[in-house]
């Protein structure tokens, strides 16, 4: 009895031995065949080809020693990045999208074993960047730029990280409101290659979202000495000076603007006005004057220049010539904006000073009027 049982599970042990050499040898011959059918669909591109390599690389992936298996795992995440790239429109099916099932593969791979690898994993890569940006597309064209958001992260995690996706980041991370992200991406864009002067305005604008005045001038102040020749840069620098104030920062270089754009009003005006502030009296006028040859209706300009006009004939009442400029330009000014309390101030002084008393009473009874209300 003894010697029957002995024999008995030398059979069994036998038996499982055999069993398990015919798997392993099954497991490598679907292998082999799913081998083969994607060197076909290398050279062919033809789905069938793919279709039929995931076919034979699954049934060779079902043990949990083959699913551990580096050589299974490098052919099964080649085989599905191939299809999460060339199969856009998902005709092979699967329980899960080809993206998650390649990313799988490689995560089982043990990190000593990649370098022996490099070429395969630079192809899976490959393949899986260029699926995130087919659906960063995709997602552009919802509008959904969270998601294309999300997806180029996905590319750039992949060391994929050329021109482009780094570009493309940071307008995404504008779109979805990330500023400080936004920041990260176009101070690597600038530091890289060669920036354009978009790429300088583009972080301007984020600084501005941000409230950063300072950070703000700083890159407009570099993009100037980058591109001194650049006029949106030029412009954008300008109305940075003066939104804070700093007139004197402008009169060096408003003429320059104006050269590019010489019947523009507003920057005829702020030439006059910067240059005003900094105490370029006659200069302040020729731009002022400028300005109501290209309008004669302009309020600003009209009011600015009755002011200085105003201010010689206060300082001197025999300057006839002030005193001329000085009631006809406010007097304009008034035309144009008839209950403006500045323009009305202004007629009260020249009114006093000229001692017209009658019209001093009915601008200082139209001011009353004003100030009621």
């Amino acid at each position: 009895m003894m010697k029957n049982s002995k024999g008995n599970c030398l059979r069994i042990f036998f038996s499982g031995v055999f069993l398990l050499g015919a798997l392993q040898i099954f497991a490598q011959s679907n292998y082999k065949e799913s081998s083969n059918s994607f060197a076909l669909y290398t050279q062919t591109g033809e789905l069938k080809n793919l279709e039929s390599a995931k076919k034979f690389i699954d049934a060779a992936y079902q043990s949990r020693r083959d699913s551990s298996n580096t050589r299974v795992n490098v052919l099964r995440a080649m085989i599905y990045s191939s299809m999460a790239y060339a199969d856009s429109t998902r005709s092979i099916k699967n329980a899960k999208d080809p993206i998650d099932i390649a990313y799988d593969a490689v995560n089982r791979i043990k990190p000593a074993q990649l370098p022996q690898y490099s070429s395969e994993m630079k192809y899976v890569k490959q393949n899986l960047a260029a699926a995130h940006i087919y659906n960063a597309n995709k997602a552009l064209g919802k509008k959904d730029y969270a998601a294309a958001f999300n997806n180029y992260l996905k590319v750039k995690e992949l060391n994929i990280a050329n021109y482009d996706v780094t570009y493309n980041l940071a307008v995404l991370a504008v779109q979805t409101e990330q500023f400080p992200a936004a920041i990260t991406y176009y101070t690597q864009l600038l530091k890289e290659g060669n920036p354009s002067p978009e790429h300088y305005l583009e972080l301007t604008d984020v600084y501005r979202k941000t409230g950063d005045k300072q950070a703000v001038l700083n890159t407009l102040q570099t993009a100037r000495a980058k591109f001194p020749e650049n006029k949106a840069v030029l412009m954008n620098l300008i109305q940075e000076f003066a939104l804070n104030n700093e007139y004197k920062a402008i009169v060096p270089i408003i003429d320059e603007a104006i050269k590019y754009e010489p019947e523009n009003v507003e920057l005829n005006y702020l030439a006059g006005y910067a240059n005003e502030s900094v105490g370029n009296k006659e200069i302040a006028k020729r731009y002022y004057q400028q300005v109501l040859q290209l309008n004669g209706n302009n309020y600003e300009a009209n009011l600015a220049l009755g002011l200085i006009y105003l201010n010689d004939f206060l300082q001197d009442e025999n300057n006839t010539e002030a005193q001329y400029y000085a009631q006809n330009l406010l007097l304009k000014a008034n035309e144009i904006r008839p209950y403006d309390v500045n323009a009305l101030k202004s007629l009260s002084l020249y009114y006093e000073k000229s001692g017209d008393l009658m019209q001093l009473d009915r601008v200082k009874l139209l001011l009353n009027q004003l100030s009621n209300n």
